[in-house]
């Protein structure tokens, strides 16, 4: 089977792409709008760019003709907080995904609990296992839809007690959820532990 990209139209695209591409990680973002609304959402365009200092980029894309809510509040109030849902969440993070208008918050439609940050205005909620706090730092576009990818610099990271071990996550307690095609969504399976391929072995004399 061929798929020429070309044929298809925007919202095609993003339905193959979006069962490709995946399991993707997923951003759960609170932002502040100018009047002080909290609004929170989930974005599964995401990863890491940068481990010094260590910086974010999450794409977010259009509601209609206009950019979603996120987008607005990141760039015109250049701070947020982005959220590592764990398999508890699953539901609330795919409840977050319904459209409101701008005044309306979905953390208190969703009755989450949010906590004060420690660098930035943007409260972060108080039930995931890990949150960065944000400050923006570049937003770039692309495509005909002028995607935004927007890239932020973790300026505080908030985890949960008995994540790490050793300086490292311990994924099994982190319990992440991932993003795959249309409304679905997916746990960790199997994890393997692979030796690098520039490790020396290890004698056995």
């Amino acid at each position: 089977m061929k798929v020429d990209p070309a044929e298809l139209g925007a919202e095609r695209i993003y339905r193959l792409m979006s069962g490709v591409v995946v399991p993707r990680p997923i951003a759960w973002v609170t932002s502040l709008s100018g009047a002080g609304v909290l609004n929170l959402a989930p974005f599964s365009a995401f990863t890491f760019v940068s481990q010094k200092p260590p910086m974010l980029a999450i794409s977010v894309g259009r509601k209609g003709k206009d950019y979603k809510d996120t987008a607005h509040n990141i760039l015109a109030n250049e701070e947020y907080v982005i959220h590592i849902a764990d398999s508890p969440l699953m539901k609330a993070v795919h409840d977050s995904s319904v459209e409101h208008p701008a005044d309306i918050s979905e953390v208190e439609v969703l009755g989450l609990e949010t906590l004060p940050s420690e660098r930035i205005r943007v409260p972060r909620l108080a039930a995931p296992p890990v949150a960065m706090e944000c400050q923006f730092r570049q937003c770039l576009e692309f495509g005909e839809s002028r995607s935004r990818l927007i890239v932020g610099e973790v300026v505080m990271i908030h985890l949960r007690d008995g994540l790490m071990n050793d300086g490292k996550v311990e994924t099994h307690a982190l319990d992440p959820i991932a993003r795959i095609g249309g409304p679905r969504y997916a746990r960790l399976g199997e994890i393997v532990t692979l030796n690098s391929v520039f490790q020396t072995p290890k004698s056995t004399d």
